[in-house]
């Protein structure tokens, strides 16, 4: 096994020995109230991972990948509309849009929404597309600015059209931009969803927000952990599909 590979197992290694200490640490736990929050009312063990637990990592995951489709719909054609348009004008106001989005702390972004719009179902979604949204257009701009010009040139060159040049050669070639950018933008969402609890869509963010208010230390950790090992789970995946998709002689240390 190479190094590389080695260096790999480390990621879900770490997130294992977490994720079975909290369940070990946690399961011990009979106190009434962290058992309701865990395993939900009626139960009678607090197992980390049945009942309340469950329902709200599948609750959590079903924002991020929402918001994540969302993000990427977005993300990446608005990307490539930049760098398709002259006026200035609008590369100005499009990015001064989603960087206030991105430098607004996103619970505020959440409680506004929810003062103008009403508690919506859609209102999450909208705040973590928002502020999670600017990674993946900036790459993509950048990534397709990036391509060399003798490139698109010698395309155009052979008869290809301004879309063919942009999906066989501009595309391909920002594709290692883009991905760090959609990596980027999953940490961040993985993160920013715990605060999904605030206009009532629930998520780990529930689990966390009941230790705070039950001062239930062993809850909170348990709501703590699971994200955070949701986080570097994500980031880990991210990762390797990153370099498994990228065209393989811009892979870093391998030659086309």
């Amino acid at each position: 096994m190479t190094r590389r590979n080695l260096s790999l197992l480390v990621t879900p290694l770490v997130v294992v020995v977490a994720l079975v200490g909290t369940y070990v640490l946690v399961g011990k736990q009979t106190d009434p109230l962290t058992v309701s929050a865990l395993a939900g009312d009626g139960a009678d063990s607090a197992h980390a991972f049945d009942g309340n637990v469950r329902s709200a990592i599948v609750e959590h995951l079903k924002i991020v990948a929402i918001s994540a489709l969302a993000v990427l719909a977005i993300g990446v054609p608005l990307g490539v509309l930049l760098t398709r348009t002259r006026i200035r004008i609008v590369s100005i106001v499009v990015n001064a849009l989603f960087s206030a989005g991105q430098a607004a702390p996103v619970i505020g972004v959440l409680v506004l929404l929810t003062v103008v719009f009403g508690l919506k179902s859609w209102v999450p979604y909208v705040g973590l597309v928002l502020y999670s949204v600017l990674p993946v257009m900036r790459n993509t701009y950048e990534g397709l600015r990036n391509v060399d010009p003798a490139l698109v040139d010698a395309a155009r060159g052979q008869g290809f059209s301004r879309a063919q040049v942009l999906g066989r050669v501009e595309l391909p070639l920002a594709v290692p931009i883009i991905l760090a950018g959609v990596r980027t933008s999953l940490v961040l969402l993985v993160g920013t969803a715990t605060l999904a609890t605030f206009v009532n869509a629930g998520g780990l963010g529930d689990i966390i927000n009941d230790g705070i208010k039950n001062q239930r230390d062993s809850v909170l950790l348990t709501g703590a952990v699971l994200a955070a090992a949701l986080a570097v789970t994500i980031d880990w995946l991210a990762g390797i599909a990153e370099r498994s998709l990228s065209p393989r002689g811009l892979r870093t240390g391998e030659t086309a």
